[in-house]
């Protein structure tokens, strides 16, 4: 493999790759030596930044088919060069970092850094890996180094390998998650007649159910797709997927239960579902751990660039700051911790897609920790004879919002020409008199609009890592988003280096829905005859 290849493989702070063929026109990209090799060059890294000669790593792995022998090239890369390896079989990502920050289990086997086997929700060809040091994961610019490491480095096999521990940590992770509950509520079984049900996907959480839940008293009567599946035969393991949140809805419904959750493959994110089958996903979660938290102690609260006014007016009201910054779970979790660093309280970092970062949880995104901290606070207002959602029953939802998301044409320079875009948009909404700039952008250009031209705002901003120009739009009354939208397609549509086909497509079904609206209001006062 070439260099190219190899930073090919970078996404964000993450390796991800084609690991199985099975899809027609996706060769194989993260092949068995490419794992060998970048797990060397991961024990490189940690040399370079512990001072050691030799360095001990816990490798873990998800439910994904191509798991066990990306497992087994990863333990050979890291002992046929002399270092240690601690394997510990079906993981979750945070796992993998709390392993390195548990004292009782460091002291019998020390580990300087851990890689985890995963590609996320990507679908099941897909695989990668996940590094992690004592100060948490990796930086984008220090996978970087590891792949140029990996491609250009001569590394030298030792005679004597190094040694292979199997020590699974789950368990332990599970105890420590009961333990909390346990010690935050003061109650061996404080989730004692409360239906819990967890959806797995047949990814690494199925162990929430009996391991954590069981043991708090709780009836998981109705959980489903527990075991690990790496073909994921039943719905992709995603919070975020249409299909998933129907799924893990209906069985909350069907099951009766006091709440559903569902993790992703690799339990970093999470999401809800209350007990009438409503989702607590994206603001509503953000806006659930943030009463939480802020009710302990006033502090801000850092998110992603897409969540909505209402959450912001949420925060405020609760003694709260909202910081909005840019999308990518590092970029909301590092600004947390510098904001900490400078002097302001900053408890929570959260994406709208479910990653979560507490700061008592050493700014990991853990998607069980941040459920388990939902249950410590059910448990105790379920004494109250409260619910877990009356914590945000002031939540102000929009009334409608959508997600348009403009491809560029394929071998252009998008980063250039999006940029230009966004200029332009911002140059653009300077001549308007009925829209102003937000003040808190850190990301794109958010745009504001008035009560009579969408009662709501847009924003534009460039993917993190796809040649795409996603646009976020939410309006506070019924038909303003698409005065918005409009008003954007106008601007948009000189541009020919765009699919503005998303635009189009939400303009005529507006117009569709209209059409069979005013149908339905004339059949309903007599002017027309409903068809037979």
């Amino acid at each position: 493999m070439t260099l190219q290849d190899y930073l090919n493989l970078r996404n964000g702070t993450d390796v991800r790759g084609v690991a199985l063929e099975g899809i027609e026109g996706e060769p194989i990209t993260l092949t068995e030596e490419a794992a060998a090799n970048i797990a060397k060059a991961f024990c490189v890294w940690l040399i370079s930044h512990t001072g050691k000669t030799t360095v001990r790593v816990a490798v873990g792995y998800d439910s994904r088919l191509s798991a066990p022998a990306l497992c087994k090239a990863v333990v050979a890369g890291i002992t046929t060069t002399g270092h240690d390896a601690l394997v510990t079989g079906i993981s979750t990502t945070p796992s993998m970092f709390a392993l390195l920050k548990d004292v009782d289990k460091m002291n019998e086997q020390y580990c300087h850094g851990a890689i985890m086997i995963t590609a996320s929700h990507l679908p099941f060809n897909r695989n990668g890996l996940k590094f992690f040091s004592h100060n948490g994961g990796l930086e984008a610019s220090d996978v970087k180094e590891i792949l140029e490491y990996a491609a250009s480095y001569r590394f030298a096999e030792v005679n004597t390998p190094g040694e292979t521990t199997e020590a699974p940590y789950l368990d332990d992770y599970a105890a420590a998650l009961v333990k909390a509950v346990r010690t935050a509520t003061g109650e061996e079984t404080p989730l004692k007649g409360k239906r819990i049900i967890v959806d797995a996907g047949n990814g690494a959480g199925g162990f929430y159910a009996d391991k954590v839940l069981t043991p708090l008293g709780a009836d998981t009567t109705g959980s489903q797709f527990l075991n690990p599946d790496g073909s994921f035969p039943n719905h992709i393991p995603n919070p975020e997927n249409t299909e998933a949140m129907r799924s893990i809805c209906e069985a909350t419904v069907k099951a009766n239960a006091d709440l559903g959750i569902i993790f992703d493959t690799d339990v970093d994110r999470v999401g809800a579902v209350d007990k009438d089958g409503a989702e607590i996903n994206r603001n509503r979660m953000i806006a659930l751990i943030s009463a939480i938290l802020l009710q302990e102690r006033a502090g801000t609260i850092v998110t992603d660039s897409v969540t909505s006014d209402g959450l912001a007016k949420f925060i405020t009201a609760l003694g709260g700051k909202h910081h909005r910054f840019k999308r990518g779970y590092k970029n909301v979790i590092n600004e947390a911790i510098r904001l900490n660093e400078s002097g302001e309280y900053a408890p929570l970092a959260i994406e709208t897609s479910g990653h979560a970062a507490l700061l008592e949880n050493h700014f990991l995104d853990d998607g069980a920790y941040l459920i388990t901290r939902l249950l410590i606070a059910m448990a105790k207002l379920a004494k109250e004879g409260k619910n877990l959602t009356d914590l945000i029953e002031t939540l102000e939802m929009p009334e409608e919002a959508q997600e348009l998301r403009l491809k560029f044409k394929n071998g252009v320079d998008f980063k250039t020409l999006g940029k230009q875009v966004i200029d332009d948009f911002t140059a653009y909404a300077a001549t308007l008199n009925y829209a102003t700039p937000a003040k808190d952008n850190h990301e794109g250009f958010r745009l504001c609009y008035d009560e009579h031209h969408g009662d709501g705002w847009a924003l534009l901003r460039m993917s993190l890592h796809d040649p795409v120009l996603p646009i976020n739009v939410e309006s506070n009354r019924k038909d303003g988003l698409i005065k918005i939208v409009k008003d954007l397609y106008y601007f948009l549509r000189k541009y020919d280096f765009f699919d503005v086909t998303p635009f189009i497509n939400s303009i005529e079904a507006w117009r569709t829905a209209k059409k069979s609206e005013l149908t339905e209001k004339f059949i309903a006062c007599g002017r027309i005859a409903p068809k037979q």
